[in-house]
């Protein structure tokens, strides 16, 4: 079942055209990766499909229902999460509220019993935070739950942000260069969670990366973007030998 397509999507700024008819069809279940040369497109593709964005024409189907033109947090509602290439935390919050707040998305108490302070509020509030320590727990954070978010080594902030978007307990998982400043035990250590993470909570995930060890070792499928065109599509050893993508990154006519 496809849960995401996006068909004929184009996005311009100023009059630059930063996407061109880019079509991308993503089935249940899959973990597949978004490449491409700085200023290529990706994140542009991220934000249409969470909402920043409207896109000029074309359409984007979450479960084959359009979702172009809807608020961010009515994607979210829907089964939409992501993390964001440049790290996108409350910092001044300590780890665990980073957390419980996305898992406030579901609340199960209503407006009148937190106002007025009735048992359901705090019953309600005692299981979030169960809720979201065992978010921090998967993440080897847990310790740290009452630490400022901004004190956190760089890493650990990336970790953070990826177990609040799984908070607010997705369907499709969109990580935006989530190896971004990781050394290469980190990024191996990333790639086995993502695995993890796809199987443990049964998830579709989407990510865009420039480390290709990360892309290669874990992406089952891989789109390629160049001057907001889709250039290639295909399982890593098709992507990795096709001359396309070669001459996009390396800026010259592979013969």
């Amino acid at each position: 079942m496809t849960i995401l397509n996006l068909q004929n999507l184009s996005k311009s700024f100023g009059g630059l055209s930063a996407l061109a008819d880019v079509n991308l069809a993503i089935e249940s279940g899959e973990l597949v990766g978004l490449i491409g040369p700085n200023g290529a497109g990706k994140t542009t593709v991220f934000n249409l499909i969470t909402g920043v964005y409207r896109p000029d024409q074309g359409h984007i189907l979450f479960d084959e229902n359009p979702m172009e033109g809807l608020l961010p947090y009515k994607i979210c509602q829907r089964g939409v999460a992501r993390t964001f290439q440049n790290i996108r935390l409350f910092k001044q919050l300590s780890v665990l509220d980073n957390v419980k707040i996305a898992l406030h998305k579901d609340v199960p108490y209503q407006l009148y019993a937190a106002i007025l302070r009735l048992p359901a509020f705090f019953r309600g509030e005692a299981s979030i935070e169960e809720e979201a320590r065992r978010y921090l727990r998967i993440f080897g954070l847990e310790e740290k739950q009452s630490e400022i978010a901004s004190s956190l080594p760089y890493g650990e902030q990336r970790r953070l942000e990826i177990a609040r978007a799984l908070a607010t307990r997705p369907r499709l998982l969109i990580l935006d260069e989530p190896a971004a400043g990781m050394n290469p035990q980190e990024t191996q250590n990333l790639m086995e969670l993502i695995r993890w993470i796809r199987e443990e909570f049964e998830l579709t995930i989407l990510l865009i990366e420039h480390d290709m060890s990360l892309v290669m070792g874990v992406c089952e499928r891989i789109y390629v973007l160049d001057y907001g065109q889709i250039i290639a599509q295909g399982i890593p050893d098709e992507i990795k030998n096709n001359p396309r993508v070669i001459e996009a990154y390396l800026g010259e006519e592979v013969s």
